[in-house]
C-alpha cells in the first residue's frame, strides 16, 4: 500500500502552494501549519537542499470526529501535503494517505473517517 497519493503539476513551487492551498479549501481543509524545509535545513545545519515545503492540513470537523473516537489519534494530525521543486518552474505535490498511516490503531469507526479525509486528499490532488 502507498502511504501518499502525488501528481507534478507544471509551476513553480509558489503557485503551486497557492493552488494546493485553494483546492484543500475547496475540501474543507485548512492548512495550520507550514514548514519551509529547506529554509529551516539551512538556518539549523547549512545544508542546501531544494525548495521543499510541507503543509499541515487539518480538516476541523472530521479531525474532531477522529479525536472523538481515538484521543491519542493527534499524533498523526495534521495530515501533511508535501510541495516540492522537481525542476525549475516544476512542482511535485503528494499527501499523506491517512488510511495507510493509521493501521496500527485497530478502530473501525476511525477507519472510515481515515478513509473520507483519503478521498478529500485524492481530490484535491487530482484537482491540480
Amino acid at each position: 500500500m502507498d502511504y501518499y497519493t502525488a501528481t507534478t503539476v507544471d509551476k513553480p513551487i509558489a503557485a503551486a502552494i497557492e493552488q494546493v492551498e485553494a483546492a484543500l479549501k475547496e475540501e474543507g481543509f485548512g492548512v495550520l501549519t507550514r514548514i519551509d524545509v529547506a529554509n529551516t535545513l539551512k538556518e539549523k545545519i547549512g545544508a542546501d537542499f531544494r525548495p521543499y515545503v510541507i503543509l499541515g492540513a487539518c480538516n476541523p470537523r472530521l479531525a474532531f470526529e477522529a479525536l472523538k473516537r481515538e484521543d491519542k489519534v493527534g499524533t498523526m494530525l495534521p495530515c501533511n501535503v508535501v510541495v516540492q521543486e522537481v525542476e525549475p518552474g516544476r512542482s511535485e505535490v503528494a499527501a499523506i494517505d491517512p488510511v495507510a498511516s493509521m493501521q496500527a490503531i485497530d478502530n473501525a469507526e476511525l477507519k472510515a473517517l481515515a478513509e473520507d479525509v483519503r478521498e478529500r486528499l485524492r481530490r484535491v490532488i487530482g484537482r491540480l
